[in-house]
Order: structure tokens, then C-alpha cells, then sequence
């Protein structure tokens, strides 16, 4: 193929003619198979005389091609990722060779930005693998076009776009740790010093070029990704520059200032910059505008991560102080200038001002800054604050015209990151909790005016938005207002008087206001004999059917809260078939999330009263998770998407109210086991559910007795989602393996599945998911211990009949121990023992060849007696001592000579653990502890803190736990280590949970009793061979034959009981 026949084909791809268009696609799709297509891609791509369409199609193929074929791509687990079972090609050294150069000369030329951003997409993944050891002449590259063209106008357009490659080098850098910065250091070391006189210039006040706003605004974009989690250091290892001599930073801060203060008229003044946009979208793209934003952006992050010197690392300590002392004070000036450009009728970004108020926020736990902030908080709170938190014209008609809008926006998960009126409520509520005795008395008095004007004045004159205004600020500080007598005891009075009668206003906002107020103040405690609350629900029930939408949304939301108040059940119990069937109406209506979640609770909450409803609640929480889910892929609806996955949670929560009745839950399967096979039949298209598909899965095979035929449809699906887009499920799949297992042994042994490579055993597919685990050196020792038990599983299960397979379970279990055998947290290697006690119960006689033939007996058993110490748990001990039992089942000549010479002591050490595990089992249990670990401490919740003090002007905001959460953030080298996963919300120490304790199997009922089993091997053993275990009894000591004579008593005393508890029933 040549660039003529590429060019062809790329035309008949948009071709209306289908016979054209077809095989043009697939010719297309196939391209990355051809050798040097890429490089035909770039030649059309860069070409200005080919028609748009042809060179961003193109663009997207190039870009797509390097993304897949430029090395081999790998899954979490290490897997190489493929397509239909295929991995891609990868393109050769010669390919790639002539990409680079071309890729960068085609970037610098191209003045379409849509094309010119593909191009930059397509340069930082070769970066991402290629930099800086493939491609050395990369940056010297970009930087000689810029350094050619910053005095030359001519040359803007080449040396906006070095910018932007530069930034996408950077880009790679931006999230890599202190010690994986090296090539970053070396590039600001390289660049700053060419780019600092060219930000200057372009930020200078008489500069007014859209081409000068355009190349700054990259610039800025390049500092953030070199600053944004740590100062850039003076070469691979070595400090920052700035930590030493924080002046140095000085020249780059006063850009900054300068490009916040730079004014911005409107274009019908004719002053420069001229021809500012006249639509918001416009103006937001408006290459000035965004010079604002990234201005105040990095403003606001250097001042997190060093306005307050007690929270900064170390050796930023200096910098810190430079920057409180200088810096912050210098640049609140400009922001609150900013932030004035509304209140004097001006024109300001939505993104300028949430960064601005940002800024605002962290001035006001700084002494230094709020002291300058102090004089003007009146205009801060209802010139600035107020007025932002307001809802605007565009909000009410968006509210009355497009409901689902309005619904998505307040719903929306990114609103803190972007949305004005969110940081507008976080200054104020930190202002309450951080500076309260000079803001909490006079804000609540400024907004009870508001209610009481509302409430004075005749309808035709009151002003709702103000209203709404200042319920939105009393429910923003709910938490304050609660935790405090003072105010606690008047929020009833407030409810009443003003929300109460919005509920039945025919202003819908309001009506969706006092909805929202009921979920924040659902805990005040009401005064009178309960008519309050009984009229509180009941107008929240009529909201239901509300006319506007975004009111029935916020009314299903409330009555999650309102559902826990004492006597709720009263009023709600009654009408729950008619609750239920409004909110599927509602939900049939719009894909929201915390609906879904407000029907699970009331779920929860009348658990025992669904069973009639199961069925219905069934179907239709599986029709609407079709309907959203179906929203979620088609339509990119994240809210639809997260009410889907809701929607299965739901249908979890009914599961777990009828559990005890498997009847019905049988009679369920029909209505989502094709929900099951959808989630997890699809190569990963719904992986976001599989979470909640595997719950579902588990009711369904662990609370009936018998496993259907559709239900065994899901098996294969566990291993090839497990297999190959969903390693990370292991610990979510084990359970219902576990359940296939032991429901039908039998059907598991003899069932085979339908995989590429051919019909695999069920169980060879067990074997496999372990296999693959335990040798993974990403999988976590977590993961390690769940796939262990699945050959638990087997072996309690499956008596007999998989002699063959414990070879290849002592392979992996023991190559496990060898790697565990000095692990400092023994979970693991307990996990083992229990293996291997099952083995040994299994078959005693085939696993000790298992361990004789591997030459390890005397060493697995030395380190189990010794990790015997450690086992406080009932599983692992009841299984050493079946395990090593059994041993005494054999004739003591067939027993390894290590261990016929071992015997009184694992006779001892076995008595001695059953002894110990009955004395456990016997407890009373005492105090059992205490469950309650929030304290009673009297007091104000640590993060409330008394609204009415707070901190001093000469004071810094201080708090223990941010103070800790910062210092061990400080400590984190990478984003990857365990202290990160913890501080993201992960689990502390994973290694300590009970992998083990929901594990059930014949071997863990009441059937097998280990005081029993092991006084009867003891029996059988002295009558089969009294001469060796009279040898053996007289080298025990005589603490420990006393103890085997305990056990004799226990054992017949346990049997005296229940043959005594059955003649009584019989």
C-alpha cells in the first residue's frame, strides 16, 4: 500500500455508499498489520492539501496504532492484554525510527488544534515508552524551535506547539515519585532558564496577542506538571533550587501575579485584549481566561503544599516560611480583586472563581492572610460567598425545563473540583469552623433575616432564590449547627416555621430545597409527642409525586434519613407497597444513584416485611439495571451507569432479606442469572459490576441446597473473566467457587468447559486460578490465601477422588511455604498448614509421599509445630489437628523415619492443641469487649469544634489528624506503596484479615469433632500396635500421657452427653 491508496481508502471509510465503506474499514482496522502504515498515517495526517476528515482520521488511526502496537501492553497482573485471544502486533525499530522525527516535524507545523492535539496524544505515548532512552534529540529538538522562535511572531504557531510536546513530556513525569523524577529535573533544568524570559515577556501588561496567551498558557501548564507535588530538583537526586534559595521562585511567582491582574475588557470597549467572546462557552475557552486559571491554580496548590510551614516537609521548611511570609500575603490581593469582578457587574470564569475562593479557603487558616482577610468578611460572606451559592436564571430554567440537567449537576461527583458554588459553601462552613467568633453570630443572624423578610412579605414579593439562598447555608452547616445546644434547640423552631411550609409551595425549587433540608437535619430532636415528625414524613411522601422531578429525587432521598428517627416505621410500614411502587416509578424516570441507595436502605430497614414483594422488587430492580446500564454504554450517562450497579446492590439487599427461605430464592434465579451471564459474559464491557454480579452469585449458591444447571452457566465465566479481565476479583470470586464445590462435587468433578483451548475440567480450572495467583509476584498475600482455599475446597469435598491432583497441590502450596518460610506475619503460611492438614486427612498415606518425594517432611513439620504458637483462630487448629492425626492412622513402620522418631512429640503437641482449641470452644466468653469504639466522652466531635471560638487572627489553623494525614502523606515515595493505598482509603494492613472465617465445608460443621476423632486414633493406634505405642507412651512425658488421658475422659464424656440428649428426644 502506498499513501495514494491510503488516502483512497481513508475517503471511502465516510463513504454514504456501503459497498465501499465496508471493506474501506476493514482495510482500515487492518492497518496495523501493514508494515510502515504509520508511516503513510503521518504522511496523510501532515498533509495541509488533504481534505479534514481524511487527515483526523488519519490522526486517530496513527494514534490508536502506537497506543497498541508501540510495545506490549500488560494488564495489572503482568498478562500481555489481547484482542480475540490475539496479542498485537508491535511495530518494528525501523517503523518507529521514522515516526519520531516525523511525529514532531508534522506536531510543530500543524495550526488545527484538533489535529494538533492527536498529534501531542500520540507523541506522549511513544514518550511513555520510548524517553528518554530512545529518544534523546527530543527535547534539544523542542527546545532549539523554541528558543529560534520566541522573539520571532512569525515562529508563534511552532513555538506553541514545542510547548505542547514539551508538556506532554512533563506530563509523563507529573505523578512519579521524588526518586522517578530524574529526567523531569533534567528537562526544567534544561528549560526554565529559556522559558522564564518568554513567560515574562508574554505576561507583561502591554502584551496582548491571542498568540502570547496561547504560548503562556502552555508555559503554565508545563510548571504545574514540574511543581505540583514537589519543587523540581537541581538534577536527578539533588535538592530544589527554590528549597535553598526561595527567592529563587520569586520571578515566576510574579508571572503568575501578573496574569491574574491582567484585565480583561469586554470587546465593546475596544481595549486590549480585544475581542473577548460574548458567550460563556466562548469566554471559557478564551486562551486569556484559561492563562487565569492555570495562574490561580498553581497559586492554590503551592499554597496547600507550603502555606502553612508547620504542615511542610522538611527541607521545605524555608520555603514554606518564604512563602507564608511573602508570597501568600502578596497574591491575596489579586485574588480577591477577582473575585470582585462580579460584584462590580464584571465578567469572571466559573473555574477563575472556584479557584480563586479556593485560594480564599487556605488564606483563611493562615494567621498572616486572614488577618489582611479579616476587615473584609462582610464582603467575602454576601458580596462573594452568598451570592455564588444563590441559585442564578440559567439554574432555574434549567431546573424547570430540562429536571434530568438540573438532576446530573447537583448529583455530579467532579462538582467539588470545578463547580464555584461548592468552594463558595466550603469557605463559609470553614470560616464557621475555623474563625467562628468573628463569622458564626453574625452569618445565622444575617440569614434568620432572610427568613423572616421571606416569611413577611406578600407572596408577590418575596424572592425565592434568596430564600433557597439561605436554606442552602443553614443545611451547609447542619453538623455545626447540631453538635451545639445553643443553636440545636432552634432548629426545630427554624424547620418548622420555614421548611415545613415549602413543601407545599408552588415554587418547585423550594419544594426541592425543604426536601434537601430534611436529609440534613434528620437527627434534630423534636420536641413535641411526635406529630412533628409524623407531618414531616407524610409531607416528604406526597413529594414523591412531586411534579418536578429534581423534588421527587430529593424526597426518595429523604426518607433514607428520615427512616431511622424513632416511630418512622409507623407511618412508613403501612404504605411500603406504595412506596415501593413509587420509587421504581421514579427510577424508571432517571438513573440516579442515591435513590437506588435510599430504596436499599428501606429495604434493610424492612427486611422482614419484603418477603412478599421479593418478587416484583426483583424484576424491577432487573429492569431498571438493563435499562440503565444500557444508558451508561450508550449515552456515557456515569449517573445511569452508578444507579446500575445501585440497582444490584438492591437486588443484593432483598437476597439477604429472604435467605432463610431458598425456595423463593430459587424462584428468583430465572430473573438474573441472564443478569449474571451479561455481566460477566462480555469480556469485561460491564467489569464496573462485576463486583456486584459475584454477590448476587454467592446468595444464590450458598443459601440453596442444590445448585440449578443454569446456574453451573456462570462457572467457566468466573475462570475466563478471572483469566483475563478481572485477576483483581479473585478474592470476590472465591466464595461461590467455594459454594460450586460443595453444592455438587460431583457434577463439579465430571463437568467440563467450552474454552478456545479446548474442553477443560472444572476442576483443572480451580487448579489454574490458583496456580496463577500464587506465582504472580503482583498478587498480594491476600489474594494468595483466598486462592489457597479453593484446594481447601477440594480436599474437604471431594474425598477420594482427586488423588491424582495432590501432587500439583503440593507443588504450588509447598513452592508458597519455601518463599513464606521466613514471612515475618505467618497468615500465609498458616493458610498452608491448613492445606496440608486437609491433605493429610484426605489421604494421609499419598501426602506423606507427596512430602517424602520433595524431601521437605522433617522441615514442614519443625516449622508447623513452631507456627502451632501463632494460630489463635479455630480454623487453622481444628485442621493441624485432624491433619497430623490421621498420621497415627498408619502403621507407625510405613511412617518416615523423621517422623517415627517424632511421634510422641506430635502426639504431644497435637493433645495439647485439642486441649487448648475445647478449653476456646468452652469459654463463656465474658465481656465479649466492646463493640462501641466511638467513645462517650462528652464534648464536640474533634472535627466540629465550637463554632462560636475557633482559632485567633494570630493563630494557624491546626488540627491533629490533618497534621498526621499530611506528615505520613509526606512520607509516601510512591503512589503505588501501601502507605498511599491506606491514605487513598485502602485498607490499613490487608495481610491481617481473616481470609478464612466465613469458610464452610464438612470438615468445618459439627459432624467431625476433633476431640472425638482424636481420641478414637489414639484408641485404634494402641489396640493395632501396643508394643510401639508402649515404646511411644513411655518416651512422652508424664505431663503429656496425662493429657492423652484427658482426652480419653473428655471424649467419653462428650459421647455419654449426647447419647443422653438422644434418648431424651427420642
Amino acid at each position: 500500500m502506498d499513501v495514494e491508496q491510503l488516502h483512497i481508502v481513508l475517503q471511502q471509510s465516510f463513504s454514504p455508499d456501503a459497498n465501499l465503506r465496508v471493506p474501506a474499514e476493514e482495510t482500515v482496522r487492518n492497518l496495523k498489520h501493514v508494515k510502515g502504515s504509520t508511516t503513510l498515517l503521518l504522511q496523510v495526517a501532515a498533509e495541509a492539501q488533504v481534505q479534514f476528515e481524511v487527515r483526523q482520521a488519519a490522526s486517530i488511526q496513527l494514534k490508536n496504532i502506537c497506543r497498541e502496537c508501540w510495545a506490549e501492553r500488560l494488564n495489572f497482573a503482568g498478562v500481555p492484554l489481547t484482542a480475540d485471544g490475539k496479542k498485537a502486533p508491535l511495530l518494528d525499530e525501523e517503523d518507529k525510527a521514522r515516526i519520531r522525527p516525523g511525529l514532531v516535524a508534522a506536531l510543530l507545523a500543524e495550526a488545527e488544534k484538533s489535529l494538533r492535539d492527536l498529534l501531542a496524544e500520540t507523541l506522549h505515548t511513544i514518550v511513555i515508552h520510548d524517553f528518554p532512552q530512545s529518544w534523546p534529540d527530543l527535547i534539544p529538538t523542542l527546545l532549539t524551535t523554541i528558543q529560534q522562535g520566541a522573539n520571532d511572531p512569525a515562529q508563534a504557531l511552532r513555538v506553541h506547539n514545542a510547548l505542547l510536546a514539551l508538556r506532554k513530556v512533563c506530563k509523563r513525569y507529573e505523578y512519579k515519585s521524588k526518586d522517578q523524577r530524574g529526567p523531569l529535573n533534567e528537562i526544567v533544568n534544561q528549560a526554565f532558564p529559556l522559558l522564564l524570559p518568554l513567560a515574562q515577556r508574554l505576561s507583561a501588561p502591554e502584551e496582548h496577542a491571542l498568540e502570547a496567551a496561547m504560548m503562556l498558557k502552555q508555559i503554565l501548564k508545563i510548571f504545574w506538571s514540574s511543581t505540583q507535588f514537589y519543587l523540581p530538583g537541581s538534577d536527578g537526586n539533588g535538592p530544589s533550587p527554590a528549597l535553598a534559595n526561595p527567592q529563587s521562585m520569586q520571578p515566576w511567582l510574579d508571572i503568575l501575579q501578573r496574569a491574574l491582574v491582567k484585565p480583561l475588557p469586554e470587546a465593546s470597549t475596544g481595549l486590549e485584549p480585544k475581542n473577548q467572546p460574548t458567550t460563556v462557552d466562548e469566554r471559557n475557552a478564551w486562551p486569556w481566561w484559561k492563562v487565569k486559571k492555570w495562574a490561580v491554580q498553581i497559586m492554590s496548590r503551592l499554597f496547600s503544599r507550603y502555606g502553612i510551614p508547620s504542615y511542610a516537609e522538611d527541607d521545605a521548611k524555608e520555603f514554606a516560611k518564604y512563602f507564608s511570609q511573602n508570597v501568600a500575603t502578596q497574591f491575596l490581593g489579586p485574588v480577591c480583586e477577582t473575585l470582585n469582578l462580579r460584584p462590580s457587574g464584571q465578567f469572571c470564569t466559573d473555574r477563575v472563581v472556584h479557584l480563586c475562593l479556593t485560594y480564599v479557603d487556605l488564606a483563611v487558616e493562615l494567621s498572616s492572610t486572614y488577618k489582611l482577610l479579616k476587615p473584609h468578611l462582610d464582603f467575602l460572606l454576601y458580596q462573594v460567598c452568598f451570592p455564588t451559592m444563590c441559585l442564578t436564571q440559567e439554574d432555574v430554567e434549567v431546573f424547570e425545563n430540562d429536571p434530568h440537567e438540573f438532576v446530573h449537576r447537583q448529583n455530579s461527583p467532579l462538582a467539588d473540583f470545578y463547580d464555584p458554588r461548592m468552594s463558595a459553601i466550603t469557605l463559609v462552613t470553614d470560616l464557621v469552623k475555623h474563625r467562628g467568633q468573628d463569622v458564626t453570630q453574625n452569618l445565622l443572624g444575617r440569614m434568620t433575616e432572610i427568613l423572616q423578610r421571606y416569611n413577611a412579605s406578600p407572596p408577590e414579593n418575596r424572592n425565592h432564590v434568596e430564600k433557597d439562598g439561605a436554606l442552602l447555608t443553614f443545611g451547609s452547616l447542619s453538623k455545626f449547627l447540631l453538635a451545639k445546644d445553643k443553636y440545636a434547640k432552634e432548629l426545630e423552631g427554624l424547620l418548622v416555621t420555614s421548611v415545613f411550609p415549602d413543601f407545599n409551595s408552588p415554587v418547585a425549587f423550594l419544594r426541592y430545597r425543604a426536601c434537601w433540608m430534611v436529609q440534613q437535619f434528620s437527627t434534630v430532636s423534636w420536641s413535641d409527642d411526635g406529630s412533628n415528625l409524623r407531618n414531616l414524613l407524610q409531607l416528604n411522601l406526597q413529594r414523591l409525586s412531586d411534579p418536578a422531578l429534581p423534588v421527587q429525587i430529593e424526597a426518595s432521598k429523604s426518607l433514607r434519613y428520615l427512616i431511622e428517627a424513632d416511630g418512622a416505621d409507623q407511618t412508613l410500614l403501612p404504605v411500603l407497597p406504595q412506596l415501593l411502587t413509587e420509587y421504581f416509578r421514579i427510577m424508571n424516570e432517571i438513573g440516579n444513584d442515591e435513590v437506588v441507595s435510599a430504596l436499599q436502605v428501606l429495604l434493610d430497614k424492612f427486611g422482614d416485611h419484603i418477603e412478599p414483594h421479593a418478587h416484583q422488587l426483583v424484576t424491577q430492580l432487573s429492569n431498571a439495571f438493563n435499562q440503565y446500564c444500557t444508558a451508561g454504554e450508550d449515552d456515557d450517562d456515569d449517573d445511569a451507569a452508578m444507579a446500575a450497579a445501585q440497582c444490584l446492590e438492591c437486588i443484593a439487599t432483598v437476597l439477604k432479606g429472604i435467605c432463610d427461605q431458598p425456595s423463593i430464592m430459587k424462584n428468583l434465579e430465572p430473573l438474573l442469572i441472564p443478569l449474571i451471564l451479561k455481566i460477566m459474559g462480555n469480556d469485561g464491557e460491564y467489569i464496573e459490576y462485576l463486583e456486584c454480579a459475584l454477590d448476587i452469585l454467592t446468595f444464590l449458591t450458598y443459601f440453596p441446597d442444590t445448585i440449578s444447571p443454569e446456574l453451573w452457566q456462570a462457572f467457566p465465566l468466573i475462570y475466563v473473566a478471572f483469566d483475563q479481565w478481572a485477576y483483581d476479583y479473585l478474592n470476590m470470586m472465591v466464595p461461590c467457587l467455594q459454594s460450586y464445590i460443595a453444592k455438587a462435587p460431583d457434577f463439579f468433578l465430571q463437568g467440563q468447559a467450552q474454552l478456545p483451548e479446548g474442553n477443560i475440567p472444572y476442576i483443572d480450572l480451580i487448579v489454574s486460578m490458583v496456580a496463577k495467583t500464587v506465582t504472580n509476584d503482583k498478587a498480594s498475600e491476600s489474594e494468595c490465601r483466598y486462592a489457597l482455599s479453593l484446594f481447601m475446597s477440594l480436599l474437604h469435598n471431594c474425598g477420594g477422588k482427586i488423588d491424582m491432583y495432590l501432587t500439583i497441590i503440593n507443588e504450588i502450596s509447598l513452592g508458597k511455604l519455601g518463599q513464606q518460610v521466613n514471612a515475618d506475619i505467618p497468615l500465609t503460611r498458616i493458610s498452608i498448614y491448613q492445606i496440608l492438614g486437609s491433605a493429610l486427612y484426605y489421604n494421609p498415606q499419598l501426602e506423606l509421599v507427596e512430602l517424602e518425594k520433595r524431601g521437605v517432611t522433617q522441615q514442614v513439620f519443625g516449622k508447623w509445630m513452631k507456627d502451632v504458637e501463632t494460630m489463635d483462630r479455630w480454623l487453622p487448629r481444628k485442621l493441624t489437628i485432624l491433619g497430623m492425626s490421621s498420621i497415627l492412622s498408619l502403621p507407625v513402620s510405613s511412617l518416615p523415619p523423621s517422623l517415627q522418631s517424632s511421634i510422641p512429640q506430635l502426639i504431644d503437641g497435637v493433645v495439647r492443641m485439642c486441649i487448648s482449641l475445647k478449653e476456646d470452644e468452652n469459654k463463656t466468653g465474658g465481656d465479649g469487649g466492646d463493640d462501641d469504639v466511638t467513645g462517650s466522652g462528652g464534648g464536640l466531635p474533634a472535627d466540629i469544634g465550637d463554632v462560636d471560638q475557633g482559632f485567633g487572627e494570630d493563630e494557624d489553623v491546626t488540627n491533629e489528624v490533618d497534621e498526621s494525614y499530611r506528615k505520613a502523606l509526606q512520607g509516601v515515595t510512591s503512589w503505588d506503596d501501601d502507605m498511599a493505598r491506606f491514605l487513598l482509603g485502602g485498607d490499613w494492613d490487608e495481610d491481617r484479615e481473616d481470609v478464612d472465617e466465613d469458610f464452610t465445608s464438612p470438615l468445618t460443621d459439627n459432624s467431625i469433632d476433633e476431640l472425638l476423632f482424636l481420641s478414637d486414633i489414639l484408641t485404634t493406634a494402641f489396640q493395632r500396635e501396643p508394643e510401639a505405642y508402649q515404646q511411644i507412651q513411655t518416651a512422652m512425658s508424664p505431663e503429656a500421657a496425662a493429657n492423652c488421658q484427658k482426652i480419653f475422659q473428655a471424649a467419653a464424656a462428650l459421647r455419654a452427653q449426647a447419647a443422653q440428649q438422644s434418648t431424651q428426644q427420642s
